[in-house]
């Protein structure tokens, strides 16, 4: 009797351990495919610069990206990325970015030049990490500026094409020298000089065209002493330009870098890595 019962425990036992082992199995194999889910993606054969695991861009706005970014790769040898997955897991997505940056070797090895832009799309995050050779050129404080000024507004809006694509103009231009990053990120501090223009236009152009027509009436038409229509435009395209690369505002206007195209493939990651540069922010 004793025997009997040894044997049906026996045989209960491996059962369960039979039946444990197909479940590890089946949850593995469930699991690793579902790239994003604190997982880190595979290298993508064959390699791209625009990489999206959440299916969230259609397959023109991932093409559109993906030439302009190999465009600018092929003319700089810099490596600007766009990763988006549904979710990260148990990281927190500066690791993420960093670490995901360091396994697939985004930028030149010796020149560490590589950029990346990882949106985990069901965390409602994004951040910009940035390579070592890259922290000059996009400081944190313009990597945030980035993400608050031009990405987060059209997440929100469900405009994650336009997001991508005004933030990695952005990129460029800040890259390129075009946007000097201490003197960009300085002004963006110094609220009081719109103050100062608002003045200057007040008391150079507001004030005389006022008094000219005080002068006019008082004097049947008598000529005043206003300024010249060319120096108002003079002043109000300084005011208009300080607002925009001055101040630091990036959100307005289109970037000059949508026209990068054609171009050949893609043709792989050169070992660059990263250090702990970047920013981010959700929506």
């Amino acid at each position: 009797m004793n025997y009997l019962m040894k044997s049906l425990l026996d045989k209960n036992t491996m059962v369960n351990k039979s039946q444990l082992l197909l479940s590890l199995l089946f949850i593995q194999l469930l699991v690793i495919p579902l790239f994003g889910q604190g997982d880190f993606p595979p290298l993508p054969n064959p390699p791209k610069l625009v990489n999206d695991f959440s299916n969230t861009l259609t397959s023109e706005e991932v093409l559109k990206l993906e030439r302009k970014l190999v465009a600018y790769n092929d003319s700089t040898s810099t490596q600007v990325t766009i990763v988006m997955i549904r979710s990260l897991g148990p990281y927190d997505i500066s690791d993420y970015a960093f670490q995901l940056g360091d396994k697939w070797g985004i930028g030149q090895k010796d020149l560490d030049n590589g950029i990346l832009i990882l949106a985990a799309m069901d965390d409602r995050k994004v951040f910009i990490a940035t390579g070592y050779g890259m922290e000059g050129a996009i400081p944190d404080i313009l990597a945030k500026r980035i993400v608050d000024q031009l990405i987060v507004p059209n997440f929100r809006m469900e405009s994650y094409y336009t997001g991508l694509d005004k933030a990695t103009d952005m990129i460029f231009k800040l890259a390129s020298g075009e946007y000097k990053a201490d003197t960009v990120a300085t002004s963006g501090e110094h609220g009081g000089a719109l103050i100062f223009f608002l003045i200057i236009i007040f008391l150079f152009v507001i004030l005389p065209l006022i008094r000219n027509r005080k002068d006019n009436n008082n004097h049947m038409g008598g000529k005043g002493g206003g300024i010249d229509l060319f120096t108002t435009i003079m002043l109000a395209n300084m005011l208009k330009g300080g607002s925009k690369g001055k101040f630091g505002d990036f959100s307005s206007g289109k970037g000059s870098f949508g026209g990068f195209g054609g171009g050949g493939g893609f043709g792989g990651f050169g070992g660059g890595s990263f250090g702990g540069g970047g920013a981010g922010g959700s929506w």
